[in-house]
């Protein structure tokens, strides 16, 4: 019979695991090949624009880096995001995995079809580079770090 762990997914199968504790054989780490595949269903989310999918991923109280802080400032940025591009979309080019933390180097792209940050809709596509760093704790982003909107407003006109 599977263990809860083999029937889980996404952020309940991380969780899962690194609840084992000193139960599992491995001590409840996580192997690099289950965050990539934690991050992998957590991108599907994200590309599907998914608000409630993509919640279930974030820590209640995720710490982020030169941002406000919580799931709900997090979900508040991703639906600004999907607001002004209705088509945005990521793509993993690489991700490096080590114990409970990520990173990732992605592309981003879009048409900017609706106001951002201020900036009137321009009809723009967009492409840019993004790196996150994510601390994943019990299955959900406790902590996250990346690249900056820089690129992004400098090819729409900001």
């Amino acid at each position: 019979m599977l263990d809860v762990v083999s029937r889980a997914r996404g952020p309940a199968r991380v969780a899962a695991r690194a609840g084992r504790g000193t139960r599992g054989a491995d001590n409840g780490r996580v192997e690099p090949w289950e965050m990539r595949e934690w991050h992998a269903e957590y991108l599907d989310a994200c590309n599907r624009h998914d608000l409630d999918a993509i919640r279930s991923f974030i820590d209640p109280s995720v710490r982020r880096a030169h941002l406000p802080g919580g799931a709900d400032a997090f979900i508040a940025d991703m639906a600004d995001l999907f607001h002004a591009f209705p088509d945005w979309r990521w793509r993993r080019i690489q991700l490096i995995a080590e114990d409970d933390r990520l990173a990732v180097h992605l592309r981003g792209g879009g048409t900017h079809l609706g106001a951002f940050r201020g900036i009137p809709a321009t009809r723009r596509h967009v492409n840019v580079a993004e790196f996150a760093m994510y601390r994943v704790q019990k299955g959900r982003i406790a902590e996250a770090t990346g690249t900056d909107t820089g690129e992004l407003l400098a090819q729409i006109g900001g």
